[in-house]
């Protein structure tokens, strides 16, 4: 069974935006330069000294704004309204603005933006964007954005991005995607180019977004983002988190991707560092990958510090695991709280492990809900079970209602359970897919299980490709079914493994006379597929690779795979073993193991003991096998064993 994991995207903390908010002001604010030797000032009084402090440089402007400097006067305006002295700020502000600063006018939009006169503040913006300001077009776009006034928006902060400027190209890159523009990735790509990390980061999820449709085809659904984790349990064993995307290829949009995100991370951008990490973890470079996700779980990235648990685990550092997944637990990732509940269960610690499966459901992480539902399934404890399976099935778990209708099933409601397959299944639950097949084919169906095998097959489910396999046999369509059956041999099915190497068997040409002294033949690719199935303890493969074996002269082999084969209970498999003991003089043996064979069946088993019987003159004991070969055929065993059985009659009798 599968689940889906949890691929939401976190809210940012709220120190994060407590930051954020502080720092906005300073991104609009327009700097002065920095005067080395201000016109009308000494060296020795006035010149900027090396490594001058704030309070130095605050010192040198306001001597040279007393002497009437405007640059300095704006230098120092600037300089206090990025320290938060609004009113300090203000006079030497409006004091340069009037000798026709253009810097001065836009940062004292800024400063009568935060008094909260906004519609003022846009008048100075407006004064210092006309002068050619690139700040203050970027502000005075923001300001009209908010106000709904978008051709406007657009008009300042293109005004601001030509001229440049980083703010002001993501703003209006941001403001062309929410209208679905096409030319929002040239601007973003500009800002990116210029150092802004969330237009970096979010340039690469556009370049990942559109490789990866190309990749799936246009019809696709659901994102697929890079994930955490990728292809591992976040919770119950065997459960898979959503595949990340394709590995990057060089020079594609997938490489470009990851270059974005890897300077948006080295930047401080922790969702671009959690990004970064998976795509590393998918490529194998786990090292850099935990790198990533640590830096991005240090910052708060909740999902962060659950791949790098899962990273942690699989490299057998379980406790260090249980750590970030707490930590990611407790800032509400529900996935992590699946993983803790799945630690917990294995342990043995089932009260434990029901009270973190409840907090991924309390996470909104329906996999909590079908967790829960293993969890009591395995402890028998079926209503509850059900309960849970259903709550996660009517949330849309599709293996929450594949496991539900299978519930269903076992207690003997067919019909309920029909209706919970097909909605698994059209959900793209394989297993449920293969499940309908079996519920049809109970019902003596054919036609439809094999639709619905067939489906669970090209999804790459093995047993559904082996039903297939043997469909196709069946109707004589040999080249299907060995393309099924090779699918259905190569997942691991020892039944497929045994049908495919019989097809590839009854191709082979009739083994001509032996040649004395010829070299041994190799093995040929049935054979080789019968001793796959063989291995796996299938016993007819067993019986046919020692016959092959034997045919080969290779006694010792053909021996282990009888001998195998008869000690799982072959009844073939100990009647040929018996064979090859005799033919060595053996017989004491051979007859144990045709006892056997004969006591389970095996007609040509109990003529073999007749006729030793007869020979050792037991005529009564011959007689008795002879009667159980005429009862178990085949009719060409019973026409000879009659023939004995009379001659021993008059033996007897005369």
């Amino acid at each position: 069974m599968v689940f889906m994991g949890d691929r939401a995207t976190l809210l940012e903390t709220g120190r994060f935006v407590q930051r954020h908010a502080r720092n906005a002001a300073d991104e609009i604010i327009e700097a002065v330069g920095v005067l080395d030797a201000l016109p009308g000032t000494t060296a020795a009084t006035d010149a900027v000294t090396e490594n001058e402090t704030e309070t130095e440089t605050e010192a040198r402007h306001r001597r040279a704004a007393e002497r009437g400097d405007l640059a300095s006067t704006s230098a120092l305006g600037a300089l206090l309204l990025r320290r938060g002295d609004l009113d300090g700020a203000e006079p030497y502000l409006r004091a340069a603005t009037a000798e026709g600063d253009r810097a001065a006018a836009n940062n004292l939009g800024v400063l009568l933006h935060q008094r909260g006169y906004a519609d003022e503040a846009a008048g100075w913006w407006r004064v210092a964007a006309v002068a050619g300001s690139a700040p203050a077009a970027h502000a005075l776009g923001r300001h009209h954005r908010e106000r709904g006034d978008e051709p406007a928006a657009e008009y300042w902060l293109r005004q601001a991005a030509e001229q440049g400027h980083a703010l002001g190209a993501y703003a209006l890159a941001d403001l062309l995607e929410h209208r679905g523009d096409v030319g929002a990735e040239r601007w973003l790509r500009a800002a990116a180019e210029q150092g802004h990390r969330e237009a970096a980061y979010r340039l690469a999820m556009a370049l990942e977004r559109r490789a990866t449709e190309t990749t799936r085809g246009p019809h696709a659904t659901g994102a697929r983002l890079p994930v955490p984790g990728a292809a591992r349990s976040a919770a119950a064993p065997g459960a898979l988190l959503p595949d990340g995307p394709p590995a990057a290829e060089p020079g594609g949009e997938l490489a470009e991707a990851e270059q974005w995100f890897r300077q948006a991370a080295a930047r401080g951008h922790r969702r671009a560092a959690l990004h970064l990490g998976a795509i590393l973890e998918q490529r194998g470079d786990l090292k850099e990958a935990g790198r990533w996700y640590l830096s991005s779980a240090k910052e708060g990235e909740a999902r962060a510090a659950c791949a790098l648990g899962f990273l942690l685990r699989d490299a057998g550092d379980e406790e260090s695991a249980a750590v970030w997944w707490l930590r990611a637990a407790q800032d509400g990732d529900g996935n992590a709280a699946n993983a803790l509940g799945a630690l917990h269960a294995a342990r043995g610690e089932q009260q434990t492990a029901e009270r973190w499966y409840r907090a991924a459901m309390d996470a909104g992480d329906v996999n909590g809900a079908y967790n829960l539902g293993l969890l009591c399934a395995a402890q028998d404890r079926i209503p509850q079970a059900e309960q849970w399976y259903r709550r996660a099935a009517y949330a849309g778990h599709r293996e929450a209602a594949n496991a539900l209708a299978v519930l269903l099933l076992q207690a003997g409601d067919a019909n309920g359970a029909e209706p919970w397959f097909s909605k698994a299944a059209e959900a793209g639950s394989v297993d449920a897919a293969f499940n309908l097949g079996i519920l049809h084919a109970g019902r003596d169906d054919d036609r439809t299980a094999l639709v619905w095998y067939e489906r669970a097959a090209a999804a790459g489910h093995t047993e559904a490709a082996l039903q297939v396999g043997i469909a196709a046999l069946r109707d004589g369509d040999e080249q299907t079914a060995e393309r099924h059956l090779r699918c259905a041999a190569g997942g691991g099915s020892a039944e497929a493994a045994f049908r495919l190497a019989s097809v590839l068997d009854a191709r082979r040409p009739e083994p001509g006379p032996a040649v004395l002294g010829a070299p041994r033949e190799e093995k040929s690719e049935c054979e080789e597929w019968y001793e796959r199935a063989a291995r796996q303890g299938h016993r007819r493969a067993q019986v046919r690779v020692g016959m092959l074996a034997a045919a080969r002269g290779d006694l010792a082999e053909a021996d282990r795979w009888y001998r195998e084969a008869a000690e799982a209970g072959s009844r073939n498999g100990a009647f040929n073993l018996g064979l090859l003991l005799a033919r060595e003089g053996s017989e004491r043996e051979a007859s144990l193991w045709w006892t056997r064979a004969a006591r389970a069946g095996h007609g040509r088993a109990a003529l073999r003991l007749a006729l030793l019987a007869a020979r050792r003159g037991e005529l009564t004991e011959g007689r008795r096998w002879c009667a159980r070969a005429v009862e178990l055929g085949p009719a060409e065993v019973a026409e000879r064993a009659a023939r004995l059985s009379e001659a021993l009659h008059q033996e007897l009798t005369a």
